[in-house]
Formats: structure tokens, C-alpha cells, sequence
């Protein structure tokens, strides 16, 4: 544990395929072939390791202006190398971008990673081959990075750093079957608080929902009788607007319909004699 740290400081396939490094087996074919091979660095790349961007991800038809068009906005750059197959002559999607200060490396290195160009988002890292001692590249199932579709996940980068390792003590049986039951006891104990708290919160809900309807009721009342009122003043109001002569004429009308209704009685009554 003393020795751990985050970011890989010298680079092995086992603890770059571990997610804290502590593997002691491979978990994928591409680990076991990095720990096979017997990959040695190019001598022959020149420029300084230090100021050395590695840019990765890049889309086939990127050319070297446009690779010098975006990463000139982080500084000065000193030399692009655009690889490229040596039979073809097409790219194979990365490159090396040397600038001139180590201030314009970090600001790329920064800033750029993810960046998207031609289509295509883009991947930034430091150049790992002469400044990480061991370092394998991806084709011979090294390297950083991965996806989780192909189940091989690479740790130690910046992107993905390793986990702390979790070192559990030795206990006694004893002592730790006291504490399991003592963490049950505890875990029963706040199940139970829950539940009582859920009671009481569902008793104080309900009776503010009974509270509730029943001042809506009162007030559902209220507003009827103020209808009903309201209606009445409507309808003396519509009569004393109403014409004088025609307000007569009703009235007129209902004396001699209750003299009508009066007189078939009286004569029902006779016949009935």
C-alpha cells in the first residue's frame, strides 16, 4: 500500500489490465499476449519524449495541416507526424504532435482530449513509449484505455486511474459473529423506526385530508347559498327593468287564470252535487 499510486509509474500488462492492480492472472487474451511479447522501442524516433503529444482516434482522411490547424491554438508546434502505413501510404489514425514549450504540451494535453475532429472525437495522452519504463503499445495488447464492449478495460492512465486496493484485516470467528449480530440487531431495530415513522405519517396525512374536505365542504356550502342568493337579486333585478305595461299584463294574466281554475272547481263541485 505504500508503494501505491494511482497513475502507473512503471507499466506492466497484469496491473494495467487490474482495476487495482493486484491481479495476479490475466483476464483477457490481450494480457496474456502483452505479457508474450517481446516488444522493443523504436530508436529511431527523434524529439524530445517531454514535449511529445500522442494523438489517437483520428479519422482517416485527417492530413497533417489540419492536425497543425487545431493543436497550433495551445501553442508553437516544433514537428507533426502524421504514421502512416508504409505500404499504402493511408494513415492509421494517429499521431505525434512535438511543441516547443512544456506549457503548451499541458494546455493540449488538457484541453484537447476529446476534442472532435473530421467526425471523429479524438483521444490525447502524453507519449508513453520512452518516458514509461516496460510500456507495450496497444497492438500487442498493451496500451491504456478500452471499451467495455470488448471486455478489455485498461487501468493506470489518467482517464481511467487504478482503485485503492481494499485490504481487509484478519478476524476471529468469535468476534466476528458478535459484530454480525450486533449490526442485525441494529439494522431490525431502524427497520422497525422506519415502519413507525411510516405510520405516523400516514396517520398525519390522513387526517389532513380529512381536515381538507371537510373545509371544502363547508365552503362548497357557502358558495351554493351565495348562488342561490345571487340568482334571487338576478331575477328582481331583470323585473324592475322590465316595462311597466308588460309587468301589468303578467300580472293580469295570472288573476284571470286563477279565476279560471276557480270556476272549474266550483263547477266540478256542482256536478259532483
Amino acid at each position: 500500500m505504500n508503494d501505491w499510486t494511482p497513475i502507473a509509474v512503471e507499466y506492466h500488462p497484469l496491473k494495467a489490465g487490474s482495476i487495482d492492480g493486484t491481479d495476479e492472472e490475466p483476464h483477457d487474451r490481450a494480457v496474456s499476449r502483452a505479457l508474450a511479447s517481446r516488444y522493443v522501442p523504436n530508436k529511431g524516433v527523434s524529439g524530445d519524449p517531454l514535449l511529445m503529444l500522442f494523438v489517437a482516434r483520428l479519422n482517416l482522411t485527417t492530413t497533417e495541416e489540419k492536425i497543425k490547424e487545431v493543436f497550433s491554438r495551445y501553442g508553437d508546434i516544433r514537428k507533426i507526424r502524421l504514421v502512416r502505413d508504409l505500404v499504402t501510404g493511408f494513415s492509421k489514425g494517429y499521431a505525434f504532435v512535438e511543441y516547443k514549450e512544456q506549457r503548451s504540451i499541458l494546455k493540449a494535453h488538457r484541453d484537447a482530449n476529446k476534442l472532435v475532429i473530421d467526425q471523429h472525437e479524438i483521444m490525447v495522452d502524453f507519449e508513453l513509449e520512452r518516458t514509461l519504463k516496460g510500456w507495450i503499445p496497444r497492438r500487442f495488447g498493451g496500451g491504456f484505455g478500452g471499451k467495455k464492449e470488448s471486455g478489455q478495460l485498461r487501468f493506470g492512465g489518467r482517464d481511467r486511474p487504478f482503485r485503492k486496493p481494499i485490504n481487509l484485516p484478519a478476524m476471529q470467528n468469535d468476534f466476528y459473529a458478535d459484530r454480525y449480530s450486533e449490526r442485525r440487531e441494529q439494522s431490525r431495530e431502524r427497520v422497525r423506526e422506519w415502519r413507525e415513522r411510516d405510520r405516523d405519517h400516514e396517520r398525519s396525512r390522513d387526517h389532513r385530508r380529512t381536515e381538507e374536505r371537510s373545509r371544502n365542504w363547508g365552503e362548497n356550502m357557502h358558495d351554493k347559498e351565495d348562488l342561490k342568493e345571487g340568482r334571487s337579486r338576478d331575477r328582481d333585478r331583470r323585473d324592475k327593468e322590465r316595462p311597466r305595461k308588460e309587468r301589468e299584463g303578467e300580472r293580469s294574466r295570472d288573476r284571470e287564470r286563477s279565476k279560471d281554475r276557480s270556476s272549474r272547481k266550483f263547477k266540478e263541485e256542482d256536478e259532483h252535487t
